[in-house]
């Protein structure tokens, strides 16, 4: 996937700053919009399919490549 609207790099940030900092840049960001989040932190894959799940927002992909996890959330 390579269409979005905002990114936000998280690389080098640990939980819970990677969903917390993604969760304000989506707050500015208008409905159907899509946040691409760079993040390095292994946790970030439990946190944001829970993230997603609690929020309603969707989870379009979730990929790992080369230490570096990948993730486009589309915003309600």
């Amino acid at each position: 996937m390579s269409e979005y609207t905002e990114k936000f790099d998280a690389t080098g940030l640990n939980c819970p700053l990677p969903i917390l900092r993604s969760k304000k840049v989506l707050t500015s960001m208008n409905s159907g919009e899509v946040l691409y989040v760079i993040a390095t932190d292994s946790g970030s894959v439990k946190d944001f399919d829970a993230f997603c799940k609690q929020t309603g927002h969707e989870l379009l992909e979730s990929s790992e490549a080369e230490g570096k996890y990948h993730y486009y959330i589309k915003k309600v």
